[in-house]
């Protein structure tokens, strides 16, 4: 450790906020979107139990063994660190899950998936974890993962860095050590370890790989906190130190964003829940073609030309034209503005591989142009149609829904919910796993809920 002459690291303040942070103290409304982070962190890592990324990853994973740590939405059961890891990758294998879109990150896949993980575990022990542990572990760790993007994001970090594998860990360990209830240099010690395991690269877009990094960030961060509960060391200089994080990143030391008015005023506040199972980038595009054909009543075989003007993100993220997976298209601008002018509609089904093959939406991405616009906000886009009669249609997404300005309702959040849990479950456990995630606060152990979601 540093003496006590000189600044101390970041570190410190980091493990101080998760010392001090009770359920009690909490805002409610920080509270309130601490449990809107759950259910929807629960039903994207249950509907995504069944798809080919997870089925592949649990074979990778039992092919070194199983453990005792059973799985939403699956029958397997794997090792603790392995459970966390696929819990997160689960969540994200349908593009669908949250984003601070500030950084795009994704911050709950990481934090909860490690944190469940460790309540059975405790649960197993005798230990149970009540639902107002669970959620102060979880803010905890969903405000210092969004904070670390922040200072990543606002020093020059490369966006070649997927943001989730390099603050995902970070969160996810601070969570864990604060459920196992680490002394506040054990803390330090965790958040050291889970910050020299930081990885990720984007070019793992449109395979199953960009499941993978945050997958890695939930058994990092899970890691470290159980190494760190044992004592094992870590310099307090990890994250703002000479050669730290955000050093190595960036070139530069500076973790003022991460400690400024911690405590105070809520990051994770800024998190969003996505109402499209693709990057969120594309999500204001969408908005307009759906207002388009089912609210302007356009029909698809009357377009000649699309011309999209969207946020740089929406490029340099989601480039890809006529993509011929379901990983790809995923990350496509064009895909889904070609199935949303042709279906009408931009759901899990819309990302299927028949619907990626979709003649008459490939024949829709032929017709579409973008360019960036730097005036455009991240919750905007411009969709401008030529018709074949000559006629010109345009409709502006002034507010896309499920931005942070526009956060998707406790309604639409249902519906989500069915759409990815029912398929996996079946209505009545659907309808019992929805009411134990939306009263999670009042539960007495948290690990109940894989016996509703184990199948």
């Amino acid at each position: 450790m540093l003496s006590h002459d000189a600044p101390l690291p970041i570190t410190h303040a980091m493990a101080q906020f998760a010392m001090d942070t009770t359920w009690h103290n909490l805002p409610v409304s920080v509270k309130n979107e601490g449990v809107r982070a759950w259910l929807n962190w629960v039903a994207c890592a249950t509907g995504g139990a069944v798809t080919p990324s997870v089925d592949t990853a649990i074979k990778g994973l039992l092919s070194m063994g199983g453990g005792h740590t059973p799985l939403l939405g699956r029958t397997e059961q794997l090792s603790l660190p392995d459970a966390a890891l696929l819990g997160s990758l689960s969540a994200a294998a349908h593009t669908y899950d949250d984003t601070h879109l500030a950084t795009i990150t994704h911050p709950t896949g990481p934090v909860a998936s490690a944190l469940l993980a460790c309540a059975h575990q405790l649960s197993a022990q005798n230990k149970p974890v009540d639902g107002q542990r669970l959620l102060t572990a979880l803010i905890i760790g969903l405000e210092i993962e969004c904070r670390v993007s922040c200072a990543i994001a606002a020093t020059g970090g490369n966006q070649g860095w997927y943001m989730t594998g390099l603050s995902g860990g970070i969160g996810a360990s601070l969570a864990v050590a604060k459920l196992l209830g680490l002394s506040k240099t054990q803390m330090i010690y965790s958040i050291g370890l889970a910050a020299t395991q930081a990885s990720g690269l984007r070019a793992t877009h449109g395979a199953m790989a960009i499941n993978f990094v945050p997958g890695i960030a939930a058994r990092d961060g899970l890691v470290a906190a159980y190494l760190a509960c044992a004592h094992y060391t870590c310099r307090d200089g990890s994250i703002d130190g000479k050669n730290g994080l955000l050093q190595v990143l960036t070139h530069k030391h500076d973790g003022s964003l991460i400690g400024y008015e911690l405590g105070e005023r809520f990051e994770m506040m800024n998190n969003a829940y996505k109402p499209y199972p693709c990057g969120i980038v594309i999500h204001p595009s969408i908005d307009a073609c759906l207002h388009l054909v089912n609210v302007c009543g356009i029909k698809h075989q009357d377009i000649k030309k699309i011309e999209l003007v969207v946020h740089k993100d929406a490029l340099n993220l989601c480039w890809r034209k006529l993509p011929d997976n379901v990983l790809d298209a995923q990350v496509s601008l064009f895909h889904w503005v070609g199935i949303a002018l042709s279906r009408g509609a931009a759901g899990v089904r819309e990302g299927e591989l028949p619907c990626v093959l979709d003649i008459e939406a490939r024949a829709l991405q032929d017709l579409a142009c973008a360019q960036s616009n730097s005036d455009l906000a991240d919750n905007q886009a411009i969709v401008r149609l030529t018709l074949k009669n000559g006629a010109i249609v345009e409709q502006k997404t002034e507010n896309a829904i499920g931005s942070k300005t526009n956060p998707m309702t406790s309604e639409q959040l249902n519906k989500k919910f069915d759409e990815l849990v029912m398929p996996v479950l079946g209505k009545l456990k659907t309808d019992i796993l929805i009411d134990q995630c939306w009263d999670i606060a009042k539960s007495t152990d948290v690990a109940s809920l894989l016996q509703t979601a184990h199948t």
